[in-house]
Parts: C-alpha cells; structure tokens; sequence
C-alpha cells in the first residue's frame, strides 16, 4: 500500500552523500562568485542537512513538481536559494547547469530570491525572514485538512509532510511566533523545521540581537524537540527519522552548523553570510571539500547520476499513488 512512513528516497552511499552535500557547497561558491553577489554562508552551512532529506527522506517527482501528494519543501531563508537551486538542479527538475550559471542575472530562472510559478520546484517565493515558515504553516493546515476529508481505511489519498529550513533570522521574526505558536496549538505533526542554527546574522554574532532559548520557546509551544550536529549525516538522517514518526506534535530539529562550512577563513564569520567569497578563498573552499579548484560548476559523475535517479524514483512513487 502507498505511504509516506517507508522512507521514500533513493538509495545512497555515506561517502556519495558526502560527495553531494560537497557538491552542492560547490555550486553556491561558483554561482555567487560568478555574480559577484549572493549568499554563500546557508548553502555551505545547510548543504549536509539539505542532502541527507532530499536524498533519503524527501518526496517528490522531478517530472511534476505539482504532484498533490509530494513533499513541501519551503527554503524560509530565501537568500541562500543557491542552496534550493543546486539541489533542484542535481536532482532532476528542469533546471540546467547554465541556469546556475545565470544565477541572479536578469529573466533568468535562478533570481536572487527564490519565485513560485518561476522556477520548477520552487514551493513558496520567499524572502522576507519568517515568511517562508509560516506559509509551511498553512501548508501543513491544508495536508492535515484535505486528509480527513478524502482518506479512508486503506485509502490514503493525501499522505505528505511539510519541511521547512529556517535560520536564526527567521526565528527572530514575530511572525514566526504566532504561526509556530498556532502549529503546536494544533498538533501538526507533519510539520518539521529544520533550524540552521549558526549563530550568525549579517551584521555578526546573533548574541548582538538574539539571547532566547530557542528550544525552550518551541517547547512551550508544545513541539518535539531534537538536537544534533548539522554536519554529521547519521545524526541529520535519525533525527528526521524520528520527527516523522511524531503522531501528535510539529517537530523542531535544532541543526548545529557552520555559517560558510569549508571555508578557511570566513566559515564561522559573518563575512561568509551575504558576499562572494573572492576568487583566492573560494579556490581554498573548494581544495578543503574535495572539489576541483579550477572546474568551475564541476559535478562529478557519481552526483550526476542522482538526477535519473530520482526521476525513476519520482514516476515510481507517483505511479504508485495515481493507482490507488
């Protein structure tokens, strides 16, 4: 019988998982430096996180991004999006090489902020911090609604869950009060936050602006709570194990990571948040991760092939469900 509780992803070696999440720290580094703008700090800080759940975890077809019962994914801190468009790109959905190539050029289909109804694969435009995550509110509202409206015992029409990467920013919106607030009032337990938890901001050190204990507020909300290392894959993959076996609470997976991950000099530092890395650095990022120092946009082949992967798995899954 169809079902979201099989984990639903691909099967994947620990070192090819590595190689990319790598991959992907890759990309975002050669997009923002081709720009000469953007974000590097969330992709390569989020990237280990972002590839154990869209690799293991995360459902959806490439070749329809609007199957009705595909996983939500909802980059709330829209301006890391090379981080969404690396991994739209590596695993399978109509986005090129050279659209990261053309990543924040005019009418491209990688701007600076991700668009819904621009780019194939993109749930929700984000932007705006706390926007994001409490749109992933909404959505769990509607799964949770439109599922007691047309499941029935061994019918399961609408089966899908809502995952949301949300940084420090976001969690200092008020907007994420009240949506979070309301999710653990209504017990959606379909709802994950990933929380990329760095302890930077743009303007340096979170402490400047941010003392609250984050997993004491979402407690009271009355969320699950877990806390792991947000660079240590079998942490990252038990932690989302557990979140969707929850059967009455949102959960709150509290990812300790490094703002810039692989970079000598920057990681860790808000100079790796919202600026190119610079030509020496990035070629430095990329020795230390294991990627070709002048191959610009380098996929090895290994992580190409996760693309046709996930197509097969995609049509496999939604075959299933369309035959229910």
């Amino acid at each position: 019988m169809y079902s979201s509780e099989v984990s639903p992803g691909i099967t994947i070696s620990s070192a090819r998982l590595q190689r990319f999440a790598n991959t992907v720290r890759g990309l975002a580094i050669d997009a923002v430096q081709n720009a000469n703008s953007g974000h590097p700090g969330l992709p390569m800080g989020a990237a280990d996180v972002a590839a154990v759940l869209w690799s293991k975890f995360l459902k959806f077809n490439p070749a329809d991004p609007n199957w009705a019962d595909r996983d939500r994914f909802v980059l709330s801190g829209g301006h890391g999006s090379m981080l969404l468009y690396a991994l739209l790109h590596l695993t399978g959905f109509d986005l090129s090489l050279d659209d990261l190539k053309s990543f924040r050029q005019l009418n491209s289909k990688t701007p600076g902020h991700p668009e819904y109804g621009h780019t194939p694969g993109v749930e929700i435009t984000t932007g705006p911090l706390g926007q994001g995550l409490a749109s992933a509110v909404g959505m769990a509202i509607a799964e949770r609604r439109l599922a007691e409206k047309y499941n029935r015992p061994g019918f399961t029409l609408i089966d899908h869950y809502t995952y949301v990467l949300a940084g420090d920013g976001d969690l200092m919106e008020g907007i994420s009060h009240e949506a979070c607030s309301l999710a653990g009032h209504l017990g959606l337990n379909k709802l994950i936050v990933l929380y990329d938890d760095n302890d930077i901001s743009i303007d340096g050190s979170t402490a400047l602006t941010f003392s609250e204990s984050v997993p004491a507020r979402f407690a009271a909300y009355g969320w699950n709570i877990l806390k792991i290392d947000g660079h240590n894959m079998q942490e990252i993959e038990s932690a989302l194990a557990a979140a969707r076996k929850s059967a009455k609470k949102p959960t709150l997976i509290c990812c300790k990571t490094v703002i810039g991950y692989g970079s000598p000099n920057r990681a860790g530092t808000a100079k790796a948040h919202g600026e190119p890395l610079g030509p020496e650095e990035a070629r430095l990022s990329k020795r230390r991760l294991g990627i070709p120092e002048y191959w610009p946009f380098h996929v090895p082949a290994d992580v190409a092939e996760i693309a046709a992967e996930c197509r097969t798995n995609g049509a496999m899954l939604q075959s299933k469900w369309e035959a229910l």
